[in-house]
């Protein structure tokens, strides 16, 4: 009898039954001297006593704003210290935090915001040429003539606080101080009462993640979801409260705020946050002066950190393991981290939002091979299958089909979202990920494609659907199709396929002009065709495949095209 590809992760140790704060609660008296998190940029330090201390002061400072359980609390700011407090106090008096990509323009803000109905929002100020601030008030110009906590919006008439984190004070926000002397009107037993009322499976967490639709999905994980993934990735690296890890990948996504932060968190780990933003060179100088023993990255931060100038002046013996995920990891530039930034226990993990995000992981204990060439075997607790996409049945070993996923760490829905839950979450609880694969004899799983029509662009999840319904607001464009195309450094990029109306004269250039500033600027296509009609099926369907066939011939990306990933 053939074997099927069906595979469930043992572990001796079982799933966490507690609440993420209650866990914090429990690290911190366990390692209360041992460094929590180090912002190098800002100059910030905090032991685990200390981070808890800001923590707690901040959670009774949001009950004091009126902050209820299950009220949507969303963040719009890059990888501050500040990003880290509000994740934990959050979760300690059960509000469900709602991470804003600080990539996005006023379009997509504003959508987050309607969707999942917020009620407070912390924001940061301006960095290079996002100004967040400018950008709330062109979107909720009410904001400017009102004071702060009461805001009355017709387009967003949920949201009542805004938070700004910094000392400015703006029109109609609180500042950080403002906040937090707020915290005197709640005494520590009333926090504690609200911690104790909550439950392991209270919502926590909504995620924007694009959809085939053409509009962000709000992926609702839990208490249990968060918190399990991240003492599961924990245990996968063999973290304990020595270790100390650089996270260079950004907060709003699950890498960082699940795969770093609840990882080192549920380890008595540091989390050691290097620049705001990504930057090669700020990486290398703070693991080596933080000494850190692990680095997490999406493909293209670890090319660009072993091609930067300065990489053999920086010693990065200290360095143990880390996380290479995100998006399809080249085999040889995984071989080259192990090789020179001395990571012989780097791992990969595979997933997606709706899982946690992780559902398959290689170990430090995998052969060199399997940890390059694969993405491990199902997570602890965690069961995979990989189904005939057509039929649902399950393939036997080795066979390509669709992986599901079905575990704790499945998400609960998309917010305000039934059908679209009901189209990923299937009547068994299997998660549909719409990604290929394949299941060896050992349980190891490899990714060899995508069935939803997808691109991942340096670790950025990018649905094509969504971009072509805004190209189809621009007057001169009568049809738009969006693909993927191999990329050298991204693993992928965006290329546009567009007619125009009427033969409407119209420019790469002004494409490019129209999508600046209302889109993120990862979305905005690098190239961009015109054209007088789509490759199509008989029956009138677009055949994208075609489309790339023909892009890579054309942009003579032949070599990228064959560039193996794991």
């Amino acid at each position: 009898m053939v074997e099927g590809s069906y595979a469930c992760g043992n572990s001796q140790i079982p799933l966490l039954g507690i609440t993420i704060g209650e866990m914090l609660n429990r690290i911190a008296a366990e390692h209360p001297e041992s460094e929590a998190l180090v912002s190098v940029h800002q100059g910030t330090r905090w032991t685990y006593a200390e981070f808890l201390e800001r923590v707690d002061i901040l959670a009774r400072a949001l009950m004091a704003l009126d902050v209820e359980r299950g009220d949507r609390v969303a963040i719009w700011a890059l990888n501050y210290a500040e990003w880290v407090l509000v994740q934990f106090a959050t979760a300690k008096i059960g509000a469900i935090m709602v991470n804003i990509n600080p990539a996005y323009r006023t379009y997509e803000f504003e959508y987050a915001m309607k969707q999942s109905e917020v009620q407070t929002l912390f924001i940061q100020g301006r960095f290079k040429t996002s100004d967040y601030v400018g950008m709330f008030y062109e979107s909720c110009p009410e904001a400017f003539e009102a004071k702060p906590g009461r805001i009355n919006s017709d387009k967003f008439p949920f949201l009542k606080n805004v938070v700004f984190l910094g000392d400015i004070p703006y029109n109609g926000m609180y500042t950080w101080d403002d906040l937090m002397e707020k915290a005197d009107l709640i005494s520590p037993e009333e926090l504690r009462e609200r911690e104790v009322s909550l439950d392991f499976d209270d919502a926590v967490n909504i995620q924007y993640t694009s959809g085939t639709t053409g509009f962000p999905k709000g992926v609702v994980l839990t208490h249990h979801n968060i918190l399990n993934n991240g003492f599961i990735i924990g245990e996968g690296m063999k973290f304990t409260h020595e270790d100390r890890l650089c996270i260079p990948v950004p907060f709003y996504h699950c890498f960082g705020m699940v795969l770093s932060n609840m990882a080192s968190v549920t380890h008595g780990a540091a989390m050691v946050l290097p620049a705001p933003v990504f930057n090669a060179e700020d990486v290398l100088r703070a693991i080596q002066d933080e000494r850190c023993t692990a680095v997490h990255g999406v493909p293209t931060m670890f090319i660009a950190e072993l091609s930067h100038p300065d990489f053999p002046k920086y010693r990065l013996e200290t360095l143990r393991t880390g996380i290479m995920a995100g998006s399809p990891c080249p085999t040889e530039v995984m071989r080259e981290v192990n090789r020179k930034m001395h990571m012989s226990e780097i791992v990969i993990v595979y997933g997606q939002t709706e899982t946690s995000p992780g559902v398959t992981m290689t170990t430090t204990a995998d052969p060199l091979e399997r940890r390059v060439s694969t993405v491990g075997k199902p997570f602890p607790h965690t069961e995979i299958k990989i189904v005939d996409p057509h039929t649902k049945k399950i393939v036997p070993r080795g066979e390509t089909g669709e992986i599901c996923a079905r575990g704790y760490c499945v998400m609960r829905c998309y917010y305000n979202n039934p059908n679209a839950t009901r189209a990923t979450i299937d009547e068994h609880g299997w998660n549909h990920t719409g990604d290929l694969g394949t299941m060896d004899e050992e349980d190891y799983v490899k990714i060899v494609g995508r069935l939803k029509d997808m691109v991942i662009r340096g670790g950025e999840n990018i649905y094509p659907r969504e971009i072509e319904e805004f190209l189809h607001n621009h007057p001169q464009i009568a049809d738009a199709y969006v693909i993927g195309v191999p990329d050298q450094k991204y693993g992928e990029e965006l290329m546009a396929w567009i007619k125009t109306d009427n033969g409407a004269v119209l420019t790469e250039a002004g494409v490019k002009e129209f999508c600046r500033g209302r889109i993120a600027h990862f979305k905005i296509p690098r190239y961009v065709k015109f054209v007088d009609d789509f490759p199509m099926t008989v029956s009138g369907k677009i055949m994208k495949f075609k489309m790339r066939e023909m892009a890579i011939e054309e942009l003579g990306l032949e070599s990228e095209s064959k560039i193996e990933t794991a």
